[in-house]
């Protein structure tokens, strides 16, 4: 045995050592990956319920949602409704405010006329009474004085 061929053979025995211990390392990395890909498939197993569900539900909201838009566009007709009715009677309270303005009006002039009358008669009688007790005052002192000197004159 020559030289190289010793040589080839220690070659090719480390060659053989690497191998081995890279296999051990590249046997434990196909059962990881071998772990997985099992916990993927059962991930995946999992997963298409869970997202059935999901759609089922998204399906249920958009319907929800549908529902809620459908009275949400009837209240809306209600209050367009309600706003019309509202301005209705807005104009029906302002022709009762002008109506009663003009009632008002109309009837305040001939009261407050009779009234300034009726406190100008009570005033005017009140004056003549007072000159009637006044006369009535002065005729009496008259009458007096004049008895006061008959009665001085004897």
């Amino acid at each position: 045995m020559e030289a190289g061929e010793i040589a080839g053979l220690v070659a090719a025995g480390a060659f053989l050592m690497l191998v081995i211990v890279l296999a051990v390392p590249i046997l434990r990395l196909r059962h990881t990956v071998d772990a997985a890909t099992r916990a993927l498939n059962d991930l995946t197993d999992r997963a298409g319920p869970i997202l059935g569900n999901v759609n089922t539900t998204v399906d249920n909201v958009n319907t929800a949602l549908g529902q809620v838009h459908t009275t949400l566009d009837g209240v809306n007709l209600q209050l367009a409704r309600i706003d019309t009715m509202t301005g209705h009677a807005q104009q029906v309270t302002a022709n009762v405010a002008n109506l009663s303005t003009v009632v008002t009006s109309a009837t305040a002039n001939p009261l407050v006329k009779a009234a300034a009358f009726t406190y100008g008669l009570r005033r005017a009688a009140a004056k003549r009474r007072a000159a009637d007790d006044e006369a009535e005052v002065r005729a009496t002192i008259k009458a007096e004085r004049k008895a006061r000197r008959r009665g001085a004159a004897r």
